[in-house]
């Protein structure tokens, strides 16, 4: 079950890089929760659908360093880029522990952090 899990995340993550969001939510019950923890909690998925319509100007574009899967869960550890409405870049951490029913996403535990990205091209001796 854990690798299947996997499966279906690296494919639901696929469907979102691409701005397909109604693929994404394809891989969601309809009764899903996504938590951001310390900001706000969205039940179901029309919340999911109207966050991901007013979150995502652009298709985010994330890096996905480690996915751990055990039993109904696969936490994606990484770094995410948003554009907001004026076309600026945010960048973030996140740590994702997604729960699983079924072959479906029915829960997310989202640990969020805006970061800065550091320019490569000077540094500080």
């Amino acid at each position: 079950m854990s690798e299947n899990n996997k499966a279906i995340l690296e494919a639901a993550n696929a469907a979102n890089a691409a701005g397909n969001y109604e693929g994404f939510l394809s891989f969601c019950t309809d009764d899903t929760k996504w938590t951001f923890v310390g900001d706000k909690t969205l039940n179901g998925k029309a919340a999911v659908r109207q966050y991901m319509a007013e979150t995502y100007i652009e298709p985010p574009k994330f890096t996905v360093a480690n996915l751990i899967a055990e039993g109904d869960f696969v936490t994606a550890v990484g770094d995410i880029t948003l554009k907001d409405a004026d076309g600026k870049a945010d960048h973030y951490s996140y740590c994702d522990v997604w729960r699983f029913r079924g072959d479906k996403m029915v829960e997310l535990r989202a640990f969020v952090i805006k970061t800065e990205v550091k320019d490569e091209t000077s540094s500080v001796l």
